[in-house]
């Protein structure tokens, strides 16, 4: 039975990405979130706020469950993002314009056999979708080829459940439209790479994040469902280089064949 998403004000634009959620298979009746209700505000540190992240991010790595996202990259643009999680701890996330400078529509897929950026077709670009694999089982995205937003879902929570992780956690004031509980996480390392993309994250109070603000974005929860049993690719495995996140390069120019030579 295929998920129903309520009825949130979603673009026109989502419909295709919903499709890949639909395609993911059979799921149990649908959760409908309710209008986002933010909790009173707390704030609070110290070691109540990492056992509470701790807490919340081990149910989310537990929790299969299929959600409707907005991305805005605060320059006035909005994107579509569905984030779907299997029971079996198989995962995607398709990022409407994540490839290509905006262009192209992508999805991070995490199987047994390894990570890999799937093509999406849309309305402008209607393609048969095709996977490229771009990192071993449980790896990052290489730089060049990550549209960012699947680390927000899966690979933070690695680092979130480890009490060791040098991190420095605040509960504060919750998100616009966030649900649960949020946390300021900063990086206490000497490291010029942070573990996680550091900001604010919240989670409901079952582990399903339904907001965050990092420096790429701010993710907002706008539907849910429950999530499949396991996430297949959307498309075959194919050869050749995925699809980069930068814009491509503009075509040569080529003069025209008949322009006369210069007189001598």
């Amino acid at each position: 039975m295929r998920p129903h998403w309520s009825r949130c004000g979603v673009p026109a634009s989502a419909a295709l990405l919903l499709l890949s959620v639909a395609a993911c298979g059979d799921a149990a009746p649908t959760e409908v979130l309710d209008a986002p209700v933010s909790p009173a505000p707390v704030a609070g540190d110290g070691p109540d706020a990492r056992g509470d992240l701790a807490a919340r991010a081990a149910l989310a790595e537990d929790k299969a469950y299929a959600g409707l996202y907005t991305l805005d990259d605060g320059g006035g643009r909005q994107r579509n993002v569905v984030a779907t999680i299997g029971a079996d701890g198989t995962w995607k996330v398709d990022v409407g314009g994540g490839a290509l400078g905006g262009s192209a529509d992508v999805s991070i897929v995490s199987v047994e056999a390894g990570v890999y950026q799937c093509t999406l077709a849309s309305a402008n670009n209607p393609i048969t979708p095709s996977c490229v694999r771009v990192a071993d089982p449980g790896g990052r995205v290489p730089r060049a080829y990550d549209p960012k937003v699947e680390r927000l879902f899966r690979q933070s929570l690695t680092v979130f459940t480890d009490r060791q992780s040098a991190l420095s956690v605040t509960e504060v004031r919750p998100l616009a439209g966030a649900q649960g509980t949020c946390f300021s996480i900063d990086s206490i390392s000497a490291s010029l790479d942070a573990p996680v993309d550091v900001g604010i994250y919240c989670y409901t109070d079952d582990g399903v994040l339904s907001a965050a603000r990092v420096g790429f974005g701010t993710i907002t929860l706008v539907s849910l469902a429950t999530g499949p049993a396991t996430v297949p690719l959307p498309g075959p495995e194919a050869g050749g280089e995925p699809l980069r996140t930068a814009s491509p390069p503009p075509p040569p120019v080529i003069e025209p064949s008949g322009a006369s030579a210069p007189a001598a």
